[in-house]
């Protein structure tokens, strides 16, 4: 089994870690009713996706 010839030091190591941060969720407001939405779908709140009624939903 192969072991390490020299101990890790912790940049270098910290380095190797940086690359695998969580990244937030890219968020946008629908055009139509200004709630947020997740980009290039369809808004769960109106139904429109790039100005055209999609699905039709409740209006309360």
């Amino acid at each position: 089994m192969a072991v390490p010839k020299h101990r890790t030091s912790k940049s270098r190591r910290d380095r190797r870690r940086a690359t695998q941060k969580i990244s937030a969720v890219g968020v946008v407001k629908c055009p139509q009713c200004q709630e947020a939405k997740l980009p290039h779908r369809i808004c769960p709140n109106c139904g429109v996706y790039r100005g055209r009624t999609v699905i039709e939903t409740e209006e309360v």
